[in-house]
């Protein structure tokens, strides 16, 4: 069975039920008695089980099916939630998470048995009386086989050629077995799990009988049990237990076959060919028609529909085009100076169905960041064990929706973030309780959209940035001296926190402390075009704001010529437009600025910083452009405003990269290609 073609299916779908499970259980450790999450977290598990089963991958199967057990019995109120139990299941979800990175590198999981959590597991509902699971997997179980009817392969008769093959394989020291396998009744595909017991029965032994025949197994005529003559090197423990892996088995048992020996006159060619086609004769299809409707069984959580990005890139280049095509006709219309309305027609509904077009394209791309950080509060559960410290994490807008590659990209600078209000932020309980605190730490983690930004905040009710010891770490480590120090605010002071191997940590933990952080979140975020900024309070604690831009690929720009260069400058980012005489600029420290309603805004010259020289005589008014990051004003200095216009973000690729106050490029309606330059590196 050829499963690679399922795989894409396959690690989506188990994303989606970790994702579920590890949300669940949380819910679960503060709720224990709630039935629809218990029912919730069965279903999931169970699906997981099912689909690894399918899929061939018996170690994530293996472990699946002992959590489904340990759910069961919580499901039947035969065993209690406790914190314990939460932990190893936690641990549990981490090994299928490192079965599933594993298929995704390798489309194999990797030869971690993770034995000892199975152990764990199995020594769970061994404490609560309930031996019922512990028996269906018996990993232990020295019995070969119980008494009673499930002996049926002693009902099957063989014939002289059979009794020769069982012959010359217990002459080769081989051993013979009879199996009998018996499906749960609920089991939707019958022939399929046949054909995967088959599957796993074939890695450990050489089936020679089968009864009922393969043909009628293949047609599901049959009813819920069948049985199997084997000969093989291995011990019938290992056998039995290939088998019970398979999903939808309820029972699998075997004892060694007794036969009445007959003189051993040949190998046993005659019977590999008489039966292994009938063995691999098994329903080829079968494993397709239990992918089929395995979706089906599964409840609907939301209808979404899977597409690949790379399709939506292509659609997105395609409306790229679009756009280039448009502003083309604007340009060929202006040119030409055409008086006709039908051009302006024909422009205005292009503008019209590329707008359209571009907006549909976006929602497409666009997911709630929900997949992101629904994995927090489970983090913050182990970090408050950890760090011996009681926190919660409260969290808003986990519905609002960002472009997915921008998702795809902000769940390890939150994790970051997260981690160090943990580790830093939050004080210890008795320092909490002399300060008048509630014991519980708060963290918050609140998104919402602002215009055409999306912004996180990431804030704690701990000690906030203590200033002073930021100051003295960073004059210790040499990041400054002593008199710079004493020249900058208290925000410029908090800022160096961003400098690269910065900590203001006492000691080196596996939480923090290394000085790898904050420098890899502001540079992850700024490679996304977005800001991060921090606000403090001491005693009070502090707040972690990251701001970023809905999409990625078309914006609103301003057009401006600097040395008789075209450049576009993101709307985003753009307060004002001033007219500015030279009289106007000061000199601050050595800087110029201008003072504008009461605000001092240092200026940028564009033709200096771009290498240009400015067509402008310098007595001339300047045209500034006042543009802003986080609080900070800037003013930019052109020579010319074009007007605005909505462009396509091309990227400069690999080698361009260096330069970090041009964002990309894109092509103009005369062909040209305009800079685009990035205020959040110039301020």
């Amino acid at each position: 069975m050829d499963v690679n073609q399922y795989l894409e299916i396959f690690l989506d779908e188990t994303r989606e039920h970790l994702e579920s499970l590890n949300a669940q259980i949380l819910k679960l450790e503060q709720e224990p008695e709630d039935a629809d999450t218990i029912n919730e977290i069965f279903r999931a598990a169970h699906s997981l089980k099912g689909m690894a089963g399918t899929m061939g991958y018996k170690r994530m199967q293996a472990l699946t099916h002992d959590m489904e057990n340990v759910f069961s019995e919580i499901r039947n109120g035969t065993m209690k939630v406790n914190s314990n139990l939460v932990d190893t299941l936690f641990q549990c979800l981490d090994a299928l998470e490192e079965y599933t990175a594993n298929i995704q590198e390798t489309a194999d999981e990797g030869t971690n048995d993770n034995q000892q959590l199975i152990t764990q597991l199995n020594k769970y509902l061994k404490s609560q009386g309930n031996t019922q699971p512990e028996a269906e997997k018996a990993p232990e179980s020295q019995e070969p086989v119980p008494e009673g009817p499930e002996e049926k392969w002693l009902d099957i008769k063989i014939g002289e050629s059979e009794r020769l093959v069982f012959s010359n394989a217990k002459a080769q020291g081989k051993n013979v077995y009879g199996i009998t396998v018996c499906v749960q009744e609920s089991c939707l595909l019958k022939a399929a799990r046949a054909f995967l017991v088959y599957k796993a029965v074939e890695e450990k032994a050489e089936i020679i009988v089968c009864n009922p025949p393969a043909n009628d197994i293949e047609d599901e005529r049959f009813d819920l049990d069948f049985s199997l003559i084997v000969v093989s090197d291995c011990d019938l423990e290992e056998i039995l237990k290939s088998a019970r892996n398979v999903s939808e088995i309820e029972k699998v048992v075997g004892a060694p076959y007794e036969f009445e020996a007959v003189e051993t006159l040949e190998p046993k060619e005659v019977k590999e060919t008489e039966t292994k086609p009938a063995v691999s004769s098994q329903p080829q299809n079968a494993p397709a028609k239990a992918n089929d409707k395995k979706p089906a069984g599964k409840p609907v959580v939301n209808r979404t529909v899977r597409v690949d990005i790379e399709k939506l890139d292509v659609l997105m280049n395609l409306v790229s085009e679009l756009i280039i095509a448009k502003n083309s006709l604007v340009s060929a219309s202006n040119a030409e100076g055409v008086s006709g309305n039908g051009v302006n027609e024909h422009i205005e509904y292009l503008e019209s169905v590329t707008t359209n077009l571009h907006e549909s394209v976006m929602k497409v791309r666009m997911v709630p960041i929900e997949s992101v950080v629904s994995k927090f509060p489970r983090m913050i559960r182990d970090l408050s064990k950890k760090l011996d410290k009681k926190m919660e994490l409260y969290m808003s807008g986990e519905e609002t929706e960002l472009d997915r590659t921008v998702v795809d990209e902000i769940g390890d600078p939150l994790m970051h973030l997260l981690r160090n209000s943990a580790d830093h932020g939050l004080e210890s309980a008795e320092v909490r309780a002399e300060r008048g605190k509630p014991e519980v730490g708060s963290i918050f983690l609140d998104a919402y959209q602002d215009g055409n930004n999306v912004v996180i905040e990431v804030r704690d009710d701990g000690n906030g940035i203590d200033v002073e010891a930021v100051k003295n770490k960073a004059i210790e480590r040499e990041v400054i001296t002593a008199e710079q120090a004493d020249n900058m605010s208290e925000k410029d002071i908090i800022n160096l926190l961003f400098h690269a191997g910065f900590s203001t940590a006492k000691t080196i933990s596996d939480v923090s402390g290394r000085g790898v952080g904050l420098d890899v979140v502001k540079s992850k975020i700024e490679s996304l075009s977005g800001e991060v900024e921090v606000k403090s309070k001491l005693g009070e604690g502090s707040t972690w704001i990251i701001r970023l831009p809905l999409t990625l690929a078309i914006i609103q720009a301003l057009m401006v010529t600097v040395g008789g260069e075209k450049y576009a400058i993101s709307l985003g980012s753009i307060q004002t437009l001033e007219d500015i005489a030279p009289s106007d600029i000061k000199l601050v420290q050595n800087r110029e600025v201008i003072h504008l309603r009461g605000s001092v805004i240092p200026i940028i010259r564009l033709s200096e910083e771009l290498d240009i020289e400015s067509c402008k005589a310098p007595d001339e008014n300047m045209t500034v452009v006042i543009v802003k990051k986080g609080d900070k004003l800037a003013g930019l200095v052109i020579d010319e405003l074009m007007g605005q216009q909505e462009i396509v973000i091309k990227s400069l690729g690999k080698y361009i990269s260096k330069c970090k106050i041009i964002s990309g490029a894109t092509i103009l309606g005369d062909g040209e290609v305009a800079l685009i330059l990035d205020a959040n590196a110039l301020i």
